[in-house]
C-alpha cells in the first residue's frame, strides 16, 4: 500500500539532516533533496527517495516528485528547508549574492509550494513547512538582504495559508534563533554559545506536522533563552 511521503528540502546537513532522520525514525517515507550527492548517501533504505537538485531548477523538482509520487504515493507534506545566509553590509555586499539569497531562500520557497499543492488541494490535506528565522521578524545588523528574504517567507506564507485553508491544507512558518549550523561562522563569540541544536528544530517542525489536520500551528518562533536579540 502507497502510504504517500515527506519532501525535505535541503536535507544534506544541519536542520534539514535532522528532519530527514526524525521523519524516517517516526516511519515516513521521504523524498530528500539536496545539492551535495555525497552528504546524501547515508540515507539509505525503503523509505528514502533522493534527488541531487537544486531548489531554483523547477524542472527538476517537479520530476523528482513525480517520481516518488508513482513509488510512494500522494505528497503528505514539504518542509521547505533549503536556504542561503550570507550576510554583509549594504554598501559593500556583492550583488551576487543578493541574488544568490533571493534565488534559494524566495524563489526556491515559492518553487517548493507551487510543485506540492495542486496535489495537496486535489486531496484536500497536506502540510506546508517553511522554516524562515527570526530574521524574518525583526532586523539585524548587516542582515538587509538575507533579512529580506526571511521577511518574504513570512508574508509569502501567511498569503499562501490564507489561500489554501478552504482547501484544508495548512501552511506553517518556523522561525529559529539562533542555531547550530554550517553558518557558524556568521556568528562568532559569545552569542555562538547560545545556539539552538538542529535536532531541536527538527522536533518543533514534527511537532507542528504531527497535529491533526484539522489543527494548523501558523507560526512558531523559538530561540535559546539567553538571546537577547
Amino acid at each position: 500500500m502507497k502510504t504517500g511521503f515527506v519532501v525535505i528540502t535541503g536535507a544534506s546537513s544541519s536542520i534539514g539532516e535532522a528532519t530527514a532522520k526524525l521523519f524516517i525514525a517516526k516511519g515516513h517515507n521521504v523524498l530528500l533533496l539536496s545539492r551535495r550527492e555525497d552528504r546524501l548517501k547515508a540515507f539509505a533504505g525503503r523509505q528514502v527517495m533522493k534527488a541531487i537538485i537544486d531548489i531554483t531548477d523547477r524542472p527538476a523538482l517537479d520530476q523528482a516528485i513525480a517520481e516518488a509520487e508513482e513509488h510512494f504515493g500522494p505528497v503528505k507534506g514539504i518542509v521547505n528547508n533549503a536556504g542561503r545566509m550570507l550576510l554583509g553590509d549594504i554598501t559593500t555586499q556583492d550583488p551576487a549574492e543578493w541574488q544568490e539569497m533571493y534565488n534559494t531562500n524566495v524563489i526556491g520557497l515559492l518553487n517548493g509550494m507551487q510543485a506540492v499543492l495542486p496535489s495537496m488541494i486535489e486531496q484536500k490535506s497536506g502540510t506546508i513547512i517553511n522554516i524562515s528565522s527570526i530574521a524574518g521578524k525583526k532586523t539585524f545588523a548587516d542582515h538587509v538582504a538575507y533579512g529580506g528574504t526571511k521577511f518574504a517567507v513570512h508574508s509569502i506564507s501567511e498569503n499562501v495559508r490564507e489561500e489554501v485553508a478552504p482547501h484544508n491544507v495548512r501552511v506553517v512558518t518556523i522561525s529559529p534563533g539562533l542555531t547550530e549550523t554550517e553558518w557558524n561562522d556568521q556568528t562568532t563569540g559569545e552569542k555562538a554559545k547560545l545556539n539552538l541544536m538542529p535536532q531541536t528544530i527538527a522536533d518543533t517542525i514534527y511537532f507542528a506536522f504531527s497535529q491533526p489536520q484539522s489543527i494548523n500551528i501558523r507560526e512558531i518562533a523559538l530561540a535559546p533563552t539567553q538571546q537577547q536579540s
